[in-house]
């Protein structure tokens, strides 16, 4: 995601960015599990993500 994109407008909307952005580092090969420092600067709060695989329930997609 960068700057130069619309803004997110609700969770569900964070949730499908966070989706589109592990499938494609998932396919690139890259391990997405583990734990992610995010540092912003001054501007903004600094985040700790913690990414699991969970197991699938039955007829998820």
């Amino acid at each position: 995601m960068t700057s130069e994109e619309t803004s997110l407008a609700s969770k569900e909307e964070l949730n499908a960015e966070l989706k589109a952005l592990l499938c494609r580092a998932y396919e690139s090969g890259i391990d997405v599990e583990g734990g992610f420092e995010c540092r912003n600067g001054v501007e903004h709060p600094d985040w700790d993500v913690i990414v699991t695989e969970v197991v699938k329930n039955e007829g998820s997609e």
